[in-house]
C-alpha cells in the first residue's frame, strides 16, 4: 500500500469513527428537569380570621383556578359555589399585571347565583403544563356590605318592573312573576352567607318579600283561564291544545274576565295519496287573544295526517301529530306564547 494511500484513507476512517462515537453520544443524552417546588403560601396558606378570608385555588389556567378559590372561600361559609369569571384589573404601586395586582372583580354562580366582588388576588403563579393556582382575599366587612346592596337594588329594581306591568296583560304579568321567581331561587343561599359573614344580620325582611313574589304568582295563575274556538276543520285539534294549557295549570273555560284569554284555531286541509296511504295535509293557525281582541300570540304549523284508513282517520292523525309537537316542543312554542 503506497504511502500516498495512507495519508488519505487513515484520517478519513479515523474522522468517520469519530463522527460515530460522537452520534451515539449526543443520543444517549437525557435532560432531567427538577420538579418545581410550590411556594409557602401555596402549601400552607394564611388562614382566614375574624375579618378576612382566604382561599387557595389551582386549575388548568388562572380563570379556572380563581373560579376554584371563590369556591372554596364561599364553602368555608357553608355553601358551595360554581362560578364563571369576569375580572378588571386595576393598577396597584404603579404595576400592571404582576402578581400581587389587585382584582376588582364580580363571580356569578352559574348554580348558586351568588356574587362574590371585591377581592383581592394576592398571588398567582404557573406551576407547569395546564397547572396554574393562586391566593386570594376578602375582607368579611366588605363582602357583606356588598351583598346587601345587590340584593336590596334587585327588589328595588322587582318593585319598580312590576309598577310597570300594571296595565300588562295577564300572562305578561305571569311571566314577570315567573322570571322573578326563578332570579330569587338562590336568595336564600346568598342570605345564609350574609349572616355567616354578619350574625346580626336578619334575613326576614328579604324573605317576606321573597315569599310575596310566590304568593302573586300562584294568585294570578289561578285566575287565568283560556277558552278555545275553531273552525269547522279543525274541532279535532281543540283537545291537544286544552290538555297541554291544562299541564301548565291553565283552567278551561268562557269566562268573561280580564285575565281570560281566547284561543282560535283554523285549519286549511287537501287530500292527497301516497304510496296507499292517505294524507291529510294541514296547515295549522293558532291565535290567541287577550279579554280586549289583541293578538298577544299566534304560530302556523305544516302537519301531515296519514292512514291506509281513509280521510277522516287521517285527520285525527293530524291531532295526534299536533300532540306529540306540544309534549316535545311545549305549549308556549306551539302557541307563540310566552308560558
Amino acid at each position: 500500500m503506497s504511502k500516498f494511500f495512507l495519508k488519505i484513507i487513515v484520517p478519513f476512517v479515523l474522522g468517520v469513527f469519530a463522527f460515530s462515537f460522537v452520534s451515539c453520544g449526543s443520543q444517549k443524552q437525557v435532560v432531567v428537569s427538577e420538579p418545581k417546588q410550590h411556594p409557602s403560601w401555596y402549601t400552607n396558606p394564611p388562614v382566614s380570621n375574624d375579618t378576612e378570608l382566604y382561599a387557595v385555588g389551582d386549575g388548568k389556567d388562572k380563570q379556572e383556578a380563581i373560579t376554584n378559590a371563590l369556591s372554596q372561600m364561599v364553602s368555608t361559609l357553608s355553601v358551595s359555589i360554581a362560578s364563571t369569571y369576569s375580572a378588571k384589573t386595576v393598577v396597584k404601586e404603579g404595576r400592571v399585571n404582576s402578581s400581587d395586582a389587585l382584582y376588582v372583580s364580580d363571580t356569578q354562580s352559574d348554580v348558586q347565583k351568588i356574587r362574590i366582588s371585591n377581592y383581592e388576588l394576592l398571588q398567582a403563579e404557573s406551576f407547569g403544563f395546564k397547572k396554574y393556582a393562586v391566593l386570594i382575599k376578602s375582607n368579611k366587612q366588605k363582602l357583606f356590605l356588598s351583598m346587601k346592596q345587590e340584593t336590596e337594588q334587585n327588589f328595588a329594581f322587582i318593585s319598580q318592573k312590576e309598577q310597570a306591568l300594571k296595565s300588562a296583560n295577564a300572562l305578561k304579568r305571569l311571566s314577570f312573576y315567573r322570571e322573578t321567581k326563578a332570579s330569587l331561587a338562590n336568595l336564600p343561599n346568598t342570605l345564609i352567607v350574609m349572616s355567616v359573614l354578619r350574625p346580626s344580620f336578619d334575613a326576614s325582611a328579604y324573605l317576606t318579600q321573597m315569599q310575596e313574589i310566590n304568593t302573586k304568582y300562584e294568585a294570578l295563575l289561578r285566575e287565568i283561564s283560556f277558552s278555545i274556538t275553531s273552525d269547522p276543520h279543525a274541532t279535532n285539534l281543540k283537545a291537544p291544545i286544552s290538555k297541554g294549557l291544562s299541564a301548565k295549570k291553565f283552567k278551561i273555560n268562557d269566562a268573561k274576565t280580564r285575565e281570560n284569554f281566547t284561543v282560535y284555531i283554523t285549519s286549511k286541509i287537501e287530500q292527497a295519496t301516497s304510496y296507499g296511504f292517505t294524507l291529510a295535509r294541514s296547515d295549522v293557525n293558532i291565535i290567541t287573544k287577550d279579554n280586549s281582541g289583541t293578538i298577544i300570540g299566534s304560530n302556523t304549523l305544516n302537519i301531515i295526517g296519514q292512514s291506509s284508513q281513509g280521510f277522516s282517520v287521517a285527520k285525527q292523525n293530524v291531532a295526534f301529530k299536533l300532540n306529540a309537537l306540544i309534549e316535545k316542543e311545549g305549549i308556549g312554542k306551539i302557541m307563540g306564547l310566552d308560558i
